[in-house]
């Protein structure tokens, strides 16, 4: 699952006749299944609870749908597109795939009529095309952390009580890159992410409400896990989930719901050491 490009900025469907649509069209159209697509099991065919499912998203390039894998509810295809969307959405600078330097509601006129920082300087746009694929570049070189204290006793403990109450159900230990990649360094490369990229719903604790492509509101993709046990080293103000309101890793787990109840409760009946010793694994990835 190696970075593509492409983005659209077109309002999102949100009704379900499109979601099933998409969903044929993805069952039709990707029938040489991804890694990622063959760990799909929508309807529980095999009864475990768990329903992860792809969520199928607008590929603007490319004009048509593609697997979503980038962003909480996995609703961008690739890096490129995740950058210029968070350029326009998140700052609200134009780029060479959202050329509206105005990003405004109808109902803010002054925004729609203020000085638009388009420049000629920057291929007519605020962030330039060299700009954003250096932005895109770096994103995808960054480097996973490497494991610490693997070996230790607890840790070890810990990844079997991860497997055995369940937790990779969701969190995937490991994925093979394609063979084919913008970069080639990048390519056929063992990772070991503990995400499935797939859509689990968490439950209505966890629900904000808003649908994307195929996502409802309380599902959600996988986060990755690898490295959040230096969380607390990139910023001393941190949280977990996707609005940080878990303060701990303990925290994160006890919000799941939905899809992960029963592994939830399985969290729940380990004693004080076994809770210490899961939570050293997660935090050694």
């Amino acid at each position: 699952f190696q970075a593509e490009d492409g983005i659209r900025d077109v309002e999102r469907s949100r009704g379900l006749g499109d979601v099933y649509k998409r969903q044929n069209y993805v069952n039709k159209k990707f029938s040489d299944k991804t890694d990622i697509l063959i760990n799909a099991d929508v309807n529980d065919m095999n009864g475990d609870g768990i329903s992860g499912k792809a969520n199928i998203v607008w590929h603007n390039e490319k004009n048509d749908y593609s697997l979503g894998r980038f962003g909480w509810k996995a609703s961008q295809p690739t890096v490129y597109q995740q950058t210029a969307d968070a350029y326009f959405h998140d700052m609200g600078l134009s780029n060479r795939l959202f050329d509206n330097p105005f990003n405004c509601t109808d109902a803010q006129l002054s925004c729609q009529n203020a000085i638009s920082g388009n420049s000629r300087n920057y291929n007519g746009y605020e962030i330039s095309n060299d700009q954003l694929d250096l932005v895109v570049f770096y994103s995808s070189q960054l480097g996973v952390p490497v494991r610490r204290s693997a070996k230790d006793i607890d840790v070890v403990k810990g990844k079997e009580i991860f497997f055995k109450i369940g937790c990779n159900s969701c969190h995937t230990e490991k994925f093979v890159t394609k063979n084919e990649s913008m970069h080639q360094n990048l390519a056929n490369q063992v990772i070991y992410p503990y995400s499935d990229f797939l859509l689990h719903d968490m439950g209505e604790q966890l629900s904000d409400g808003v649908n994307e492509f195929n996502a409802s509101g309380s599902e959600w993709r996988t986060p990755p896990l690898w490295g959040i046990g230096l969380t607390s080293m990139v910023s001393e103000e941190y949280g977990f989930l996707h609005d940080g309101r878990a303060r701990t890793i303990e925290e994160a787990i006890l919000w799941h719901g939905g899809e992960a109840s029963s592994v939830l409760d399985d969290f729940k009946s380990l004693d004080k050491n076994q809770v210490n010793q899961l939570i050293s694994f997660v935090n050694s990835l």
